[in-house]
Protein backbone atom coordinates (compact mmCIF):
# COMPACT_ATOMS: atom_id res chain seq x y z
CA UNK A 1 0.00 0.00 0.00
CA UNK A 2 2.97 2.28 0.49
CA UNK A 3 3.80 1.88 -3.19
CA UNK A 4 0.68 3.72 -4.37
CA UNK A 5 -0.54 7.26 -3.89
CA UNK A 6 -3.96 7.94 -2.38
CA UNK A 7 -5.42 8.56 -5.85
CA UNK A 8 -3.94 5.32 -7.18
CA UNK A 9 -5.32 3.37 -4.22
CA UNK A 10 -8.71 4.91 -4.95
CA UNK A 11 -8.44 3.56 -8.50
CA UNK A 12 -7.53 0.07 -7.27
CA UNK A 13 -10.37 0.04 -4.73
CA UNK A 14 -12.72 1.30 -7.45
CA UNK A 15 -11.58 -1.59 -9.66
CA UNK A 16 -12.41 -4.10 -6.92
CA UNK A 17 -15.77 -2.44 -6.22
CA UNK A 18 -16.57 -2.62 -9.93
CA UNK A 19 -16.03 -6.40 -9.79
CA UNK A 20 -18.72 -6.52 -7.10
CA UNK A 21 -21.02 -4.12 -8.96
CA UNK A 22 -20.66 -6.12 -12.20
CA UNK A 23 -21.39 -9.43 -10.41
CA UNK A 24 -18.10 -10.84 -11.64
CA UNK A 25 -17.94 -13.45 -8.89
CA UNK A 26 -21.27 -14.88 -10.04
CA UNK A 27 -20.23 -14.85 -13.69
CA UNK A 28 -16.86 -16.44 -12.88
CA UNK A 29 -18.57 -19.12 -10.80
CA UNK A 30 -20.98 -19.94 -13.62
CA UNK A 31 -18.19 -20.11 -16.22
CA UNK A 32 -16.06 -22.28 -13.90
CA UNK A 33 -19.03 -24.59 -13.30
CA UNK A 34 -19.67 -24.96 -17.03
CA UNK A 35 -15.96 -25.58 -17.69
CA UNK A 36 -15.93 -28.17 -14.90
CA UNK A 37 -19.02 -29.89 -16.30
CA UNK A 38 -17.46 -30.07 -19.76
CA UNK A 39 -14.27 -31.52 -18.29
CA UNK A 40 -16.30 -34.01 -16.26
CA UNK A 41 -18.24 -35.14 -19.34
CA UNK A 42 -14.99 -35.56 -21.27
CA UNK A 43 -13.60 -37.61 -18.39
CA UNK A 44 -16.74 -39.78 -18.36
CA UNK A 45 -16.35 -40.29 -22.11
CA UNK A 46 -12.81 -41.48 -21.46
CA UNK A 47 -14.02 -44.09 -18.96
CA UNK A 48 -16.83 -45.14 -21.29
CA UNK A 49 -14.32 -45.63 -24.08
CA UNK A 50 -12.10 -47.79 -21.89
CA UNK A 51 -14.72 -49.93 -20.14
CA UNK A 52 -17.97 -49.67 -22.06
CA UNK A 53 -19.31 -50.53 -25.45
CA UNK A 54 -17.51 -53.81 -26.08
CA UNK A 55 -20.50 -55.39 -27.80
CA UNK A 56 -20.22 -57.29 -31.01
CA UNK A 57 -22.47 -54.93 -32.92
CA UNK A 58 -20.73 -52.44 -35.16
CA UNK A 59 -22.50 -49.37 -33.82
CA UNK A 60 -19.63 -48.17 -31.64
CA UNK A 61 -18.65 -44.52 -31.73
CA UNK A 62 -15.75 -43.09 -33.65
CA UNK A 63 -12.71 -43.61 -31.39
CA UNK A 64 -10.76 -40.75 -32.99
CA UNK A 65 -13.63 -38.32 -32.43
CA UNK A 66 -13.88 -39.53 -28.85
CA UNK A 67 -10.16 -38.97 -28.24
CA UNK A 68 -10.34 -35.51 -29.79
CA UNK A 69 -13.33 -34.65 -27.59
CA UNK A 70 -11.55 -35.90 -24.47
CA UNK A 71 -8.58 -33.64 -25.19
CA UNK A 72 -10.10 -30.63 -26.93
CA UNK A 73 -13.30 -30.14 -24.91
CA UNK A 74 -11.67 -29.45 -21.52
CA UNK A 75 -8.98 -27.33 -23.16
CA UNK A 76 -11.56 -25.26 -25.05
CA UNK A 77 -13.65 -24.87 -21.89
CA UNK A 78 -10.64 -23.56 -19.98
CA UNK A 79 -9.67 -21.13 -22.74
CA UNK A 80 -13.23 -19.77 -22.84
CA UNK A 81 -13.29 -19.45 -19.04
CA UNK A 82 -10.03 -17.48 -19.07
CA UNK A 83 -11.28 -15.26 -21.91
CA UNK A 84 -14.36 -14.43 -19.83
CA UNK A 85 -12.09 -13.63 -16.88
CA UNK A 86 -9.98 -11.28 -19.02
CA UNK A 87 -13.05 -9.48 -20.35
CA UNK A 88 -14.33 -9.01 -16.78
CA UNK A 89 -11.01 -7.35 -15.90
CA UNK A 90 -11.51 -4.78 -18.66
CA UNK A 91 -15.00 -4.09 -17.32
CA UNK A 92 -13.68 -3.70 -13.78
CA UNK A 93 -10.99 -1.32 -15.02
CA UNK A 94 -13.60 0.84 -16.73
CA UNK A 95 -15.97 0.72 -13.77
CA UNK A 96 -13.14 1.36 -11.32
CA UNK A 97 -11.98 4.39 -13.29
CA UNK A 98 -15.52 5.79 -13.20
CA UNK A 99 -15.89 5.12 -9.48
CA UNK A 100 -12.51 6.73 -8.73
CA UNK A 101 -13.25 9.61 -11.07
CA UNK A 102 -9.89 9.41 -12.84
CA UNK A 103 -8.84 6.63 -15.23
CA UNK A 104 -5.20 7.73 -15.01
CA UNK A 105 -5.07 6.95 -11.29
CA UNK A 106 -5.83 3.31 -12.01
CA UNK A 107 -3.53 3.29 -15.05
CA UNK A 108 -0.64 4.59 -12.94
CA UNK A 109 -1.42 2.08 -10.18
CA UNK A 110 -1.37 -0.79 -12.70
CA UNK A 111 1.93 0.47 -14.09
CA UNK A 112 3.50 0.60 -10.61
CA UNK A 113 2.10 -2.76 -9.52
CA UNK A 114 3.31 -4.47 -12.70
CA UNK A 115 6.78 -2.97 -12.26
CA UNK A 116 6.89 -4.08 -8.62
CA UNK A 117 5.68 -7.57 -9.59
CA UNK A 118 8.50 -7.91 -12.12
CA UNK A 119 11.14 -6.70 -9.67
CA UNK A 120 9.88 -8.68 -6.68
CA UNK A 121 7.85 -11.67 -7.92
CA UNK A 122 4.98 -12.78 -5.71
CA UNK A 123 6.12 -16.14 -4.39
CA UNK A 124 3.60 -18.69 -3.22
CA UNK A 125 0.94 -17.76 -5.75
CA UNK A 126 -0.66 -20.41 -7.88
CA UNK A 127 -2.93 -20.60 -10.89
CA UNK A 128 -5.81 -21.20 -8.49
CA UNK A 129 -5.33 -17.81 -6.81
CA UNK A 130 -4.03 -15.71 -9.74
CA UNK A 131 -7.49 -14.31 -10.46
CA UNK A 132 -7.56 -12.67 -7.01
CA UNK A 133 -4.83 -10.17 -7.88
CA UNK A 134 -5.26 -6.88 -9.75
CA UNK A 135 -2.18 -7.74 -11.84
CA UNK A 136 -1.33 -11.25 -12.92
CA UNK A 137 1.23 -12.63 -10.45
CA UNK A 138 2.26 -15.35 -12.90
CA UNK A 139 4.24 -14.69 -16.04
CA UNK A 140 4.04 -16.38 -19.37
CA UNK A 141 3.96 -15.48 -23.00
CA UNK A 142 2.95 -17.03 -26.27
CA UNK A 143 0.22 -19.63 -25.97
CA UNK A 144 0.26 -19.34 -22.18
CA UNK A 145 -1.50 -15.96 -22.59
CA UNK A 146 -4.61 -17.92 -23.62
CA UNK A 147 -4.73 -19.32 -20.09
CA UNK A 148 -4.09 -16.01 -18.33
CA UNK A 149 -6.79 -14.68 -16.01
CA UNK A 150 -5.76 -11.08 -16.75
CA UNK A 151 -5.31 -9.20 -20.02
CA UNK A 152 -1.88 -7.67 -20.70
CA UNK A 153 -1.20 -4.67 -18.45
CA UNK A 154 -0.12 -2.58 -21.45
CA UNK A 155 -3.52 -3.07 -23.08
CA UNK A 156 -5.36 -2.26 -19.86
CA UNK A 157 -3.32 0.94 -19.44
CA UNK A 158 -3.96 1.95 -23.08
CA UNK A 159 -7.70 1.57 -22.58
CA UNK A 160 -7.65 3.61 -19.38
CA UNK A 161 -5.57 6.34 -21.03
CA UNK A 162 -8.02 6.41 -23.93
CA UNK A 163 -10.84 6.92 -21.41
CA UNK A 164 -8.93 9.93 -20.06
CA UNK A 165 -8.23 11.32 -23.52
CA UNK A 166 -4.64 10.12 -23.91
CA UNK A 167 -1.54 9.31 -21.87
CA UNK A 168 -0.40 11.66 -19.13
CA UNK A 169 2.36 10.90 -16.68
Amino acid sequence: MRLLSKEELTGVIGHELAHIQNRDILISTISATIAGAISYLAHMAQWAAMFGGHRNDERGGNPIALIVMMIVAPLAAMIIQMAISRSREYGADEGGAKIAGNPLSLANALRKLEYANKRIPMVGTSEATAHMFIVNPLSGGGLLKLFSTHPPIEERIKRLEAMAGGPRY
